[in-house]
């Protein structure tokens, strides 16, 4: 309930900017797709997240990317519950956040494909980060594909892996995103 309404305030601060302007350019979705990708050598281990919110202002840059850490989806139960519980601890801390500012132009009005930096702040598992990602941008009638590809090492944000288990997961993680987003529609 707390983050519906951290969201939704986004979502007002976004908006209200966007008024102001002469077109509000705001773009979002409520089904992007994270995939995350540990690769060692005794075990692969993949999750997909199909629920990422993300919210762009094509005339501002300002970028917003939330995932619930309990939607992502493991091929096996057991390390779902592993990854919720004992290594992201999801009860306490429920989200991830990209908060940035793509340093690029972007002509929403024409289609096109545009390579991106967005500098910001990335939290996961309460901490948060200078990161500046790379993605690729495309635009075709009016609405936006937003792709990144990036990593996430688990000791920049107090993610701890059991010695035990130290050899089956990756300490350097491999993120990637793909956002369809469309012009935001106030809700009547």
């Amino acid at each position: 309930m707390k983050i519906d309404i951290l969201w939704a305030a986004i979502v007002v601060i976004a908006t209200t900017g966007a008024a102001h302007a002469q077109t509000p350019n705001l773009y979002t979705t409520n089904g992007g797709q994270t995939d995350f990708f540990s690769e060692t050598p005794v075990e692969n281990i993949t999750a997909i997240n199909k629920a990422g919110q993300c919210i762009i202002n094509a005339t501002t840059g300002e970028v917003v990317v939330r995932l619930n850490i309990k939607q992502f989806d493991f091929p096996n139960k057991l390390m779902q519950e592993h990854f919720n519980e004992n290594y992201l601890e999801s009860d306490k801390y429920p989200t991830a956040v990209f908060k940035g500012k793509i340093n690029e132009k972007i002509d929403v009005s024409k289609d096109g494909s545009y390579d991106l930096t967005a500098p910001g702040t990335l939290t996961i598992h309460g901490v948060a980060k200078e990161r500046t990602l790379k993605g690729k941008l495309d635009v075709k009638n009016g609405q936006l594909t937003l792709a990144t590809d990036f990593d996430v090492a688990l000791a920049d944000h107090n993610i701890d892996v059991p010695k035990l288990v130290f050899v089956k997961i990756a300490q350097v993680i491999r993120v990637k995103n793909r956002y369809n987003l469309v012009p935001y529609q106030p809700k009547k």
